[in-house]
């Protein structure tokens, strides 16, 4: 059995992330950020089967002696730590280049330290900005439109520089929009499922018509999978995962509020829109390189997804962990 590490192993995509792991054998070394709580975040929804199969550690990506520690004979680094909020990065920029961009050296370091046989380092499709081309392919130039972009594409180049200069085995994933059960509702879409599963019908929003790819959160766990499991054709490489669907924030609402069978009405919240230029308008995928290195394809339709997480929210159990009617920054 493979030991597997995944750093931010308590947030949304990681905690569906470890699960997938434990389904397919592996066992994991799950990174939990320390609070006094002894919080275990979104770990704390997986069964007692799957968490036998899991190692949980408290700590930091920020704190490089530790990721020596904790890297230390695992088989291979899933690192998704990070600070991933944009509008909270105009507030506290320097925590975003500690922990994306510092936590990512710290890692890189562990992994060259104990030579571990992969990272899989998670970028971010906002590394874009808006796309000047689209399909977006990998060779799309790279565009800071947010600090939190900017700290993400410090992160994305650490890795490339490791794997030139010190032949760290490495590959970097950049999902496109992932959404799904237990993200939180700093996003779009759990934004408008959780204010219309409240009962609201003014839903409140930033800027509707920028476009996103959107991706259901198991098909982005299986992007992970698959980039870790292939060949070390792969490494040094950088992926996009995306459906290659384009839909704009609006559409998005009105496509929610069909699945949910409401009937809303979209109002602007000037708090919730980004500085103009900071803004990224428009993002579409071009995944055919994952595809054509794994075989990788998304399995969900978005209306199929939306569906699935409009459940999963409009359960009261799970609704009830939400504050619907703030601004989450």
């Amino acid at each position: 059995m493979k030991t597997i590490a995944v750093t931010g192993s308590e947030g949304f995509i990681g905690s569906h992330l470890v699960d997938a792991l434990v389904t397919r054998g592996y066992r994991v070394r799950a990174l939990v950020q320390y609070n006094s709580f002894s919080s275990r975040g979104w770990l704390a929804q997986l069964s007692a089967d799957t968490m036998s199969s899991v190692d949980v550690v408290f700590g930091d990506v920020r704190d490089g002696g530790q990721m020596l520690h904790y890297v230390d004979g695992v088989d291979a680094v899933l690192h998704l730590a990070a600070l991933i909020a944009i509008p909270y990065s105009y507030v506290a920029p320097a925590s975003y280049l500690t922990t994306n961009a510092g936590g990512t050296l710290n890692v890189l370091e562990a992994v060259r330290a104990h030579g571990t046989p992969r990272l899989v380092h998670t970028s971010t499709s906002e590394v874009y900005g808006t796309a000047l081309t689209v399909p977006i392919h990998e060779s799309h130039p790279l565009q800071a439109q947010s600090p939190y972009s900017a700290s993400k594409i410090a992160a994305d180049k650490l890795v490339e520089s490791y794997h030139l200069s010190f032949g760290v085995p490495a590959v970097t994933l950049r999902p496109f929009n992932t959404y799904g059960p237990r993200q939180s509702a700093r996003a779009v879409i759990p934004t408008v499922i959780t204010q219309i599963a409240a009962g609201a019908r003014q839903i409140q929003l930033g800027a509707s018509t920028p476009t996103r790819d959107f991706n259901f959160v198991a098909d982005t766990v299986d992007a992970f999978v698959a980039v870790l499991e292939a060949s070390d054709d792969v490494l040094g490489s950088t992926f996009n995962a995306g459906s290659g669907r384009e839909t704009s924030v609006g559409d998005s609402v009105r496509l929610i509020a069909e699945v949910m069978e409401a009937d809303v009405e979209i109002v602007t919240d000037e708090a919730r829109v980004r500085p103009a230029d900071s803004e990224v308008q428009r993002l579409l995928a071009d995944a055919s390189e994952l595809h054509a290195a794994t075989g990788w394809k998304p399995q969900h339709r978005l209306e199929d997804g939306l569906a699935l997480t409009a459940r999963w929210f409009s359960s009261p159990h799970n609704l009830a962990q939400y504050q619907t009617d703030i601004y989450h920054v």
